[in-house]
């Protein structure tokens, strides 16, 4: 099945207060493999950023001003998720805002399934820390590249936690097959195959010569 994990960054918190979006990042997953299929954009919000937003994204006016506005990416966004999944953490946030620009333009509204990463990881960890940072950091997923939440690499962050909190593993490595393989599908997933190679009884007599003449400490006496 496909999915598009999806992040929004904005001006600010709420669409009452009149905040738009400044960046919209997607990436496809197909049975949980993330393809090669992506959909990113800059946005003119038509608005100053406020400074807690800019705090968070690093995003400025002058920036921004530059950049297509939402009306000009709506059709091509609307397709890339059309008949997907959507993978949000905290999709409250994200599909109001989205929904929002999607009304200003005389638009309906958002009705893919979502599944909220944000919801998951409460039922999981009731109690804990469930924002990105807490659960990368849990599920030991190297988020060093987060130093401003910036859509894409929230995106690619998020699509690992999600794996995890269903208690998936990126199927990447199939131990059972016989042979090394490397096969590129039309849809431009990637699987992997690797053979375990059981070593001989000459290469393991030559293994414990080596341990022996290179050790500081012999362990064989």
């Amino acid at each position: 099945m496909k999915e598009v994990v999806l992040d929004t960054e904005t001006t600010g918190i709420s669409i009452k207060d009149g905040h738009r979006i400044v960046e919209i990042g997607c990436i496809e997953l197909d049975d949980l493999i993330p393809t090669k299929n992506r959909f990113h954009c800059y946005l003119n919000p038509e608005r100053k950023v406020s400074e807690q937003a800019f705090k968070v994204h690093g995003y400025g006016d002058n920036f921004l001003s530059k950049q297509k506005k939402f009306n000009e990416v709506a059709e091509k966004f609307l397709e890339f998720i059309n008949n997907k999944r959507l993978i949000i953490h905290n999709s409250e946030f994200d599909l109001s805002h989205l929904n929002n620009e999607l009304k200003l333009l005389g638009k309906p509204k958002i009705d893919n399934e979502v599944v909220d990463t944000l919801t998951l990881a409460r039922e999981k960890f009731p109690g804990s820390q469930i924002n990105l940072d807490a659960l990368c950091k849990r599920f030991r997923i190297d988020n060093s590249r987060r130093v401003t939440h910036t859509a894409l690499i929230d995106c690619d962050l998020l699509s690992k936690v999600y794996i995890n909190l269903i208690d998936q593993k990126e199927p990447t490595l199939n131990f059972q097959e016989n042979s090394q393989q490397h096969k590129k599908n039309d849809d431009k997933r990637l699987s992997y195959y690797k053979k375990i190679v059981k070593p001989t009884e000459v290469e393991l007599n030559k293994h414990k010569e080596y341990l022996k003449q290179n050790l500081k400490k012999n362990f064989f006496n």
